[in-house]
């Protein structure tokens, strides 16, 4: 029996602000698919590789278990309504959010604070995850602020410095 507190570990968790991602993918049909995820981080830069993890309880699941793309859209801090969109479970998550279509016709969301566009390597078991390798083949940085997440909720990251001058 496991007497592990996992309401605890979540919010032991939380003391470790991240910032905010959906993963997006397309099927072998088109259908898009995305998810909001935090569980994002790079894993080397020659070559540049990252990683992701994603719960095997996902409805989106057996899209992203069987895509060869994925990308990486890293949000910016006026994205919020657009996370809280894609964290939801089922509808039509790309409903009034502008795409684009990157390599493999995989949807990049507009307007994020960048993005890494990834061919899957691996695909790797963690407990009740997966977790997704991917090789970056193409990336982009706009000016856009990211949004980030900690203690349980949105928060936007300000500069050490910036907060030393006030």
């Amino acid at each position: 029996m496991n007497t592990f507190d996992s309401k605890e570990f979540r919010r032991v968790l939380g003391a470790f602000t991240t910032g905010v991602t959906i993963m997006t993918t397309v099927d072998e049909d088109g259908n898009q698919y995305g998810v909001t995820a935090n569980s994002f981080s790079s894993v080397s830069l020659d070559p540049p590789l990252i990683l992701w993890s994603q719960a095997r309880t996902s409805s989106s699941y057996a899209a992203f278990k069987n895509c060869e793309r994925f990308v990486v859209n890293i949000l910016a801090d006026h994205q919020i309504p657009i996370s809280n969109q894609f964290a939801r479970s089922g509808g039509n998550k790309f409903h009034g959010v502008m795409v684009n279509e990157g390599l493999g016709g995989v949807p990049i969301i507009e307007d994020c604070s960048a993005y890494l566009e990834c061919v899957k390597v691996a695909v790797h078991p963690g407990g009740d995850h997966d977790i997704y390798i991917g090789q970056v083949e193409r990336m982009y940085r706009s000016e856009n602020r990211p949004l980030a997440f900690g203690e349980g909720r949105y928060v936007v990251p300000v500069a050490h410095e910036m907060l030393a001058a006030a």
